[in-house]
């Protein structure tokens, strides 16, 4: 677990930290921890950010897919919350 969490800021296109991975070399779990993390970031309510809806963040994690994070991830979470 330890090591999911690790890697959680990894990004699909090797540009993310700590050891700069990508794609399939990021652990499946912190792929997964990656996409729910950034979902919940932008619908809680944080001092510094206005809260974004559950369409709007489910927008900006399929912007970002492919990119920031695993595509086929990103479908599931998307088909998940409905």
């Amino acid at each position: 677990m330890a090591e999911s969490v690790l890697y959680h800021h990894e990004r699909w296109d090797g540009k993310g930290y700590p050891e700069g991975l990508s794609g399939e070399e990021i652990p499946i779990v912190s792929r997964i921890i990656a996409v729910a993390d950034a979902f919940e970031a932008m619908t809680a309510n944080r001092p510094y950010q206005k809260i974004k809806t559950k369409m709007e963040a489910l927008q900006e994690l399929k912007k970002c897919a492919g990119t920031q994070f695993d595509p086929e991830i990103v479908k599931v979470f998307e088909k998940m919350m409905g």
